[in-house]
């Protein structure tokens, strides 16, 4: 990986050149996005509409941003995250023309710094994961609000974050949630995190898993691809939770559940996924074993109380990369894992190209939705057309050669009527 030394604002061709390779490797597991892409590179639906780009500087989101390109879009890219961009691919991003603001392991002034060149793009639409983009927008850079004809959103948190927004009416343009799309939740969020923090998790630490007692903090559709896997790996998990319906679906599906008080005292490894503060708070330290290992893979460092660990703690070192290790007032221990950002990305390489294919191809469909009905949808917070998820799942369906059965027209006029039940 580069050094934090420079910005891309000059070409870096080893790096580039070694960021192209694993564009294009991760390409091949992207057919829905290539089909998306011969199609905009024929029609230009996006000509000449500016777009700024807050998301994960991945392989992945390389393959998006060249299909952007290839509708026509001015678009410019900055990371999401400060730990989730891949240097390589924000050189080779550059070497393409794709302007890309982002540095792995920048700090916070930077990671802003990098939003605000975003923003001084002027784009008349926004494509965010998180809402930090949209957020500095409303409250930072409000006089750019008037180019803005939509927005995209691709995770979890951000939808919460916007969906806050709208309801407090401090939204100020449409955005789709791309998140909502089923062929972006049950695909991305479950089997695309749930390996990605595995693999983040064993990269960082090399433990073996079988016999370990894992704690899942938060059973949403990422918890449930974590936990699946956590338990095919010989695993023993244990869910905790603050929604009845979820803890009960957990119960279910044959996990353990307790409150985090408990689970505290007997968890081997920690695992945050539930998008809210200090889940792992400072009552929770003091009485884990010696060893526990903690790691976050929700979008933003706040789940695990990072403060109240350090002011528990008389040492803190770095023992291996992303690993550090807090020593606590009585001399036990407690790792860290990537500082407590999202572990898939700080330690690994984020979610397999294969799913990212139907959330970025969800992502383009979208803005080409935006731009076709620009200036005719309200101002809130939309789910993805159902008409793009059924594209989606199809153009997915048909790369893996895989076929479907069609309704007969009597089987149709069946499920729409409602006088004849039998």
């Amino acid at each position: 990986m580069a050094q934090a030394k420079k910005n891309y604002d000059v070409k870096d061709m080893n790096l580039a050149d070694a960021g192209r390779g694993r564009i294009e490797w991760a390409a091949r597991e992207m057919p829905v996005l290539k089909l998306i892409t011969a199609r905009f590179q024929k029609e230009k639906p996006l000509k000449g509409v500016k777009i700024a780009a807050c998301l994960h500087i991945t392989t992945e989101t390389a393959n998006l941003a060249m299909a952007l390109k290839a509708g026509g879009a001015d678009a410019i890219f900055c990371a999401s995250n400060p730990l989730s961009t891949q240097d390589d691919v924000a050189a080779a991003l550059v070497n393409y023309g794709i302007p890309t603001n982002a540095i792995k392991g920048e700090d916070e002034k930077t990671y802003y710094k990098h939003i605000s060149t975003a923003l001084d793009h002027k784009p008349q639409i926004t494509c965010d994961d998180g809402a930090d983009l949209v957020s500095t927008m409303h409250t930072k850079r409000k006089e750019l609000i008037k180019n803005v004809i939509g927005g995209t959103e691709e995770t979890t948190t951000g939808v919460i974050r916007l969906r806050s927004m709208a309801k407090d009416k401090a939204l100020k343009y449409p955005i789709i949630a791309v998140n909502d799309a089923e062929t972006k939740y049950l695909f991305d969020n479950r089997y695309g995190t749930g390996q990605s923090t595995m693999d983040g998790i064993t990269r960082a630490t090399n433990i073996l898993w079988s016999s370990k007692i894992v704690v899942l903090c938060g059973y949403g559709w990422c918890g449930h691809g974590f936990g699946l896997r956590a338990r095919g790996m010989g695993a023993r998990v244990v869910v905790t939770e603050v929604k009845p319906v979820r803890a009960l679906e957990a119960v279910m599906d044959g996990f353990e559940v307790m409150p985090i008080a408990e689970a505290a005292k007997i968890g081997d490894v920690f695992v945050t996924i539930t998008g809210d503060k200090n889940v792992i708070d400072k009552e929770h330290f003091k009485v884990m074993k010696d060893g526990a290992i903690l790691a976050n893979s929700g979008h933003f460092n706040v789940e695990i109380n990072i403060p109240a660990l350090e002011k528990l703690s008389r040492k803190k070192e770095t023992i291996r990369p992303f690993v550090e290790q807090y020593t606590l007032q009585n001399g036990k221990k407690i790792f860290l894992l990537g500082e407590g950002r999202l572990i898939n990305l700080a330690a690994a390489e984020g979610h397999p190209a294969a799913v990212m294919d139907m959330s970025f191809a969800n992502q383009a469909l979208c803005m080409e939705y935006i731009v076709k009905n620009g200036g005719k949808l309200p101002v809130k917070v939309y789910s993805v057309p159902d008409e793009i998820d059924k594209q989606v799942a199809q153009l997915k369906l048909d790369s893996m050669g895989i076929k479907i059965d069609t309704l007969t027209p009597e089987q149709a006029a069946y499920l729409a009527g409602w006088q004849e039940g039998t």
